[in-house]
């Protein structure tokens, strides 16, 4: 069995680890782990071992379960059960990790579950250019700075973006004060100064000249925010212009494929009250 990735695209780690695993030619095959039961249905392009595609997606098991996908292309050889609706919280997901999270990597018997780990781990593995974790002591340093950084920072102020503005009131049917959405909003811009004035200050990206694993993580979880309709870039031409760069060193077709799903969070229909009462508990913790 070659490289297995499990991964929802909704998610910004798992985002940077489809990135970067398809702009660096890493073969893998795609299990789709549907984090809100197919409310942002999309289809994903599955990349299997040896290089061909298919399409895998949580969606159609909303159209009419199992069944419906007997005799077709997605049928359990291809569509796995923890890909069906609620699977990260499932029983047969929780076999994969029982920290029932994604980003995971299974490579024969190893499994990986933390976004960062996964990252390293691929650019150790494969022969991937130097710049996206160098060599150099004081540039890899960089980068690993960024990447210590973000996880309490950027990344909560993104997340508590999403769902605050969209996710919490569309989504789940749970109103937002005003006070706490302002706060939310103010401790995001906070964050991307930081991001612009201490991270990418005058540099072409955030570790230097050339992309590196820092500005993969740090642009997919900025279009959390995006995806919410918050205008991140405007206002801050240095960051627009980074932004401007990563998306072309990744290549626009990659990139725009890869935050399909995050660019339609606001037109996602509200959760059943199934999903509403599962989901409700873990959100809560994490944001």
């Amino acid at each position: 069995m070659g490289l297995e990735l499990y991964l929802d695209l909704l998610s910004q780690p798992c985002r940077a680890v489809y990135i970067f695993a398809k702009k660096n030619g890493i073969p893998f095959e795609l299990h789709t782990v549907d984090l809100i039961k197919g409310a942002l249905p999309v289809c994903h392009p599955r990349v299997q071992t040896d290089g061909t595609k298919s399409c895998e997606t949580g969606f159609l098991a909303l159209q009419g379960g199992a069944q419906a996908m007997e005799g077709s292309a997605f049928s359990s050889h291809h569509l796995p059960c923890w890909t069906l609706p609620g699977q990260h919280l499932s029983d047969a997901f929780a076999q994969v990790n029982p920290l029932k999270k994604v980003p995971v990597l299974k490579d024969g018997d190893f499994i990986l579950r933390e976004s960062v780990a996964i990252l390293l781990y691929l650019t150790h593995k494969y022969k991937v250019p130097d710049y996206w974790y160098p060599q150099d002591l004081q540039a890899r340093a960089r980068v690993d700075e960024y990447l210590a950084w973000q996880h309490t920072t950027l990344r909560r102020s993104c997340l508590r973006a999403l769902w605050h503005k969209v996710m919490f009131p569309v989504f789940l049917g749970e109103p937002v004060s005003p006070q706490t959405l302002a706060a939310t909003l103010a401790e995001l811009d906070v964050n991307l100064q930081l991001l612009e004035d201490e991270f990418l200050q005058n540099k072409a990206f955030l570790a230097g000249p050339h992309i590196s694993l820092a500005d993969l993580v740090a642009i997919t979880e900025l279009m959390h925010p995006v995806g919410a309709g918050c205008q991140v870039f405007e206002g801050r031409p240095k960051l627009a212009a980074w932004r401007n760069r990563v998306e072309a060193a990744v290549g626009e077709d990659l990139f725009r494929e890869a935050h399909e799903i995050i660019l339609k969070a606001k037109d996602c229909p509200p959760a059943d009250p199934t999903t509403k009462q599962k989901l409700m508990p873990r959100i809560l913790a994490i944001i």
